[in-house]
């Protein structure tokens, strides 16, 4: 499977490569990383992780960074909605869903 990003998505995906980049040299190419990681296990078995919001909504946590992506099932693609922090504006994109 593959995987494309909602607008909103991508927007934030890329902010959060250059607020770790800002924080240390490195710090977002291993954000990057982790994150291409994440979507590789995804791709590999998509429904293997619970659906959280109907309709079939379901979330994964980016191993070492504090990030869910949310991602749905299209077709044979998946298509990631958010990429939330843990902590920091809980729930914003509830709206999105």
């Amino acid at each position: 499977m593959s995987y494309f990003f909602s607008e909103a998505a991508r927007v934030e995906h890329l902010e959060h490569v250059a607020y770790y980049e800002a924080c240390q040299i490195g710090l977002g190419a291993r954000y990057l990383l982790a994150f291409d990681e994440a979507m590789g296990i995804i791709c590999e078995s998509p429904d293997r992780y619970r659906v959280e919001f109907p309709p079939g909504i379901r979330r994964y946590r980016v191993p070492g960074f504090p990030y869910n992506i949310l991602y749905r099932i299209v077709g044979s693609d998946i298509e990631i909605l958010v990429v939330a922090a843990h902590r920091r504006r809980p729930g914003y994109w509830l709206g999105r869903l």
